[in-house]
């Protein structure tokens, strides 16, 4: 793990444990990762680490702002450490997968609401729900995993 990653836990606040590099390392080296997935790739770098380390070291990252947490419908929460913009995600019906997708339209919070009912709206969440380029290539259509809800006007087939 790098002096610029302790430092950067140092900077916010947080002791920089070998927990916590190996945590931020897992959820660097691999966007959209599971707390699951983090705490093996943790356990592979440093040995035994338990799963409450994993989850606390997450969430006091994601509190003082170096990891995000995301959570598309029907899948465990995701993590990530592209925290400068406000992008979106594409997500696969099938496989799963997930991945980054710039804003739709200008800066934060890219979209604006019909009616903001007095909101001061400074970021929007927008999760595009389909199939991925490997799973159209194989033909497969009809098996959903953790299908989203589909609601709203801007549901489609």
């Amino acid at each position: 793990m790098s002096v610029d990653t302790a430092d950067a836990l140092r900077e916010r606040g947080i002791q920089a444990t070998a927990q916590r590099l190996a945590v931020l390392h897992a959820v660097s080296s691999r966007p959209h990762i599971t707390a699951d997935d983090v705490a093996l790739a943790a356990e592979n770098e440093i040995g035994t680490i338990s799963r409450q380390a994993v989850y606390d070291a997450l969430s006091i990252l994601v509190e003082k702002g170096l990891v995000r947490r995301i959570q598309p419908v029907g899948s465990a929460a995701r993590y990530e450490d592209r925290v400068d913009d406000n992008h979106h995600h594409l997500i696969c019906r099938l496989c799963g997968r997930v991945v980054d997708v710039d804003c739709a339209v200008g800066e934060a919070p890219c979209l604006t609401a019909d009616d903001d009912q007095g909101y001061v709206i400074d970021e929007a969440e927008v999760a595009y729900w389909g199939r991925c380029p490997e799973c159209v290539a194989d033909g497969r259509a009809s098996t959903r995993l953790d299908p989203a809800p589909r609601r709203g006007r801007h549901a489609t087939k």
